[in-house]
């Protein structure tokens, strides 16, 4: 069989009868459609591949994977040249599609695709490995490049082994099956691999006959990327997948919740409380109806963190006055790509592109009276896009507030994690290597959690930005251990806050007081926080909900002391760039929350001070006004 290679520009398209599928789509597709030249793969002989002798009448294949188009060996590889079993099986990958083969089977089609993922932060994890390092001290930086493929056996790279080296997508994919809540990487498999339930039947015939009863149908390769795909890895860290779909990690077992209504067991047996789904997950929207293949995959640039790569915004779909919009000549070829194989027909309509970056959501339009909706990817539901609610556009007060900070009805929570090694782990696991071995880094929590998201402060070149926060690291680690010390002779401590995307959204807001006067929104740890009246004097005071904790004599939840600061030189924060509350800013923050112990949030005088700031209401005092007095 002979293949020929034409590179001329952006993607990848098949052979030429799948370049005459796109012609009946839309026959200006290559001359003007997009502002890339297309690559494409042309595949020679495909009817004299000999695989098709025994792997006969197979159906199931996605539309463009279809053998008639591209033969087997493009994904398989192997010898198509014999009908000898032993012979034409030399050389075959039987799970195509791992990062370690994608280059030669996937790849060879979509070369682009796997040059983004490869410098993906999915791939390279370099956020997690640079975070952990610069905790452990081993950077001064949160923020330098990794790949996790290249850890050695520092304390830092051993705790990743251990603990965090089993979600990025150069982890195998080696067993037959569909992606499951249990699944970890499998590269271009991850995402895109889909079992039929006759695939699924047909696999356990195919295994149970000892692989003598050839499966009818194969599994599909297909950009129909379901949640299932994402649970694997986001449901780990900080819980993403299972927030969106309401349900908070506990340190229950199985055995515990029996008879118990609002709990189940996640196929690992982590044990979950439900709580409150996000709101585009009642609607049956799917990750990928915001995080598109642009964001999912990457740019092709190398990111320090996730933050960085993600550019959709909440006011791209709900915007204040018009959306920022593409035409259909304008989209780029992946996009176009990507609404062909949805069979979407609205090339008449504008399409709303994400303000950033300008990438285009096309699973959008804005009809002919201006309104804007998204196409459902899971079910082809229309959904209409509300614009801003008066108060967010309006709002001048909170312009430097995230919508995530107030649309988040909860976030997962976890204190008290205790780090140690013990060598004489006799079967260890090392995860990134996936091999046994002794001696293991240990990690024993002490709560798992939920509460409305604390607040912290992006400050960037823009301005500071005010966004969710969580207790992430706020643990203990016994370096000594792992040097072969005594434990407990060299332990380090550390207090840190991390940025938090909770994707807990809501369309009620929280109120003024969870934000104002909640003392685990203001960084303080859970707990009561008074404002009293005394002598005509206001002052407010806190009482923490937990005990103090020896190594800084804060709160165990806490970020910041009560009205304080952390020390000049401690480390408090995952970014360099995300910070808690000055003390300053808490003063501000507890003034308008004196306010609200007699104004209610939506009172004439509240809702006044949204547009003009409270500055401007002081000249108008009662003489029962009490303001507070700061030491």
């Amino acid at each position: 069989m002979k293949i020929k290679y034409i590179k001329t520009g952006f993607f990848t398209l098949l052979i030429f009868g799948l370049i005459s599928v796109f012609y009946l789509k839309n026959e200006t597709y290559f001359s003007s459609n997009s502002n890339e030249k297309i690559e494409y793969v042309k595949i020679d002989n495909i009817d004299e591949e000999s695989c098709l002798s025994c792997h006969s009448n197979t159906k199931g294949y996605s539309e463009y994977h279809n053998p008639e188009l591209i033969g087997c060996i493009s994904c398989h590889l192997g010898n198509p040249n014999t009908l000898n079993k032993e012979d034409s099986h030399k050389g075959m990958v039987l799970i195509p599609g791992n990062l370690s083969d994608a280059a030669e089977t996937c790849g060879k089609c979509h070369p682009n695709e796997l040059s983004k993922i490869e410098n993906s932060l999915m791939t390279t994890n370099s956020g997690l490995v640079a975070v952990d390092k610069y905790i452990f001290g081993e950077s001064d930086s949160p923020d330098y490049h990794y790949h996790i493929k290249d850890l050695k056996y520092s304390p830092a790279d051993k705790h990743m082994r251990d603990l965090c080296a089993n979600c990025h997508l150069g982890a195998e994919k080696k067993e037959f099956g569909e992606i499951t809540e249990m699944s970890r990487g499998g590269g271009c498999n991850a995402c895109h691999l889909n079992y039929s339930e006759e695939a699924k039947t047909d696999l356990t015939t195919y295994m149970s006959s000892d692989k003598m009863e050839l499966p009818k149908f194969h599994p599909s390769t297909d950009i129909f990327v379901k949640n299932e795909h994402c649970y694997g890895c986001h449901s780990r860290s900080s819980r993403i997948s299972t927030n969106y779909e309401g349900w908070q990690e506990t340190m229950l077992n199985e055995d515990e919740i029996k008879n118990l209504n609002g709990y189940k067991t996640a196929e690992d047996k982590r044990v979950y409380k439900y709580i409150e789904e996000d709101i585009h997950h009642t609607k049956g929207m799917l990750c990928i109806d915001c995080h598109s293949s642009h964001e999912v995959m990457g740019t092709g640039k190398k990111y320090a963190h996730e933050e960085q790569a993600v550019t959709l915004q909440c006011a791209d779909c709900h915007f204040k006055e018009k959306p920022n919009t593409i035409s259909y000549d304008s989209l780029d070829a992946e996009s176009i790509l990507v609404f062909l194989h949805r069979d979407y027909k609205h090339y008449d309509k504008e399409m709303i592109a994400v303000k950033k970056d300008n990438h285009p959501l096309v699973n959008t339009f804005i009809d002919a009276e201006g309104n804007a909706f998204l196409i459902g990817k899971k079910d082809g539901v229309l959904h209409p896009l509300n614009p801003q609610p008066e108060i967010c556009s309006r709002d001048n007060a909170h312009q430097n507030v995230s919508c995530a900070t107030c649309h988040s009805s909860w976030t997962s929570r976890c204190i008290g994690c205790h780090n140690e090694f013990d060598k004489d782990e006799p079967r260890a696991f090392d995860l990134l290597d996936k091999k046994y071995g002794k001696g293991q880094w240990k990690e024993h929590v002490a709560e798992f959690s939920s509460s409305i998201p604390a607040m912290g402060v992006r400050s960037t070149k823009e301005g500071d930005h005010i966004e969710p926060a969580i207790p992430g690291m706020i643990m203990t680690i016994d370096k000594g251990s792992y040097a072969g010390k005594e434990i407990g002779t060299d332990v380090s401590f550390h207090r840190l806050y991390a940025p938090n995307s909770p994707h807990t959204t809501t369309s009620i807001v929280r109120d003024c007081k969870s934000c104002h006067s909640n003392s685990a929104t203001l960084g303080y740890g859970k707990g009561e926080l008074t404002y009293t009246i005394e002598n005509g004097i206001g002052k407010w005071s806190f009482t923490s909900e937990y005990a103090l904790n020896p190594n800084d004599n804060l709160p165990e939840d806490a970020w910041i002391p009560f009205l304080g600061e952390t020390e000049k030189g401690v480390i408090n924060s995952t970014r360099l760039d995300f910070r808690p509350f000055t003390i300053e800013e808490q003063k501000k923050l507890l003034f308008v929350g004196a306010c609200l112990k007699c104004h209610k949030d939506d009172s004439k005088l509240m809702q006044e001070s949204l547009i003009k700031g409270i500055q401007p209401l002081l000249n108008r005092l009662s003489e029962d006004c009490v303001l507070p007095a700061w030491d």
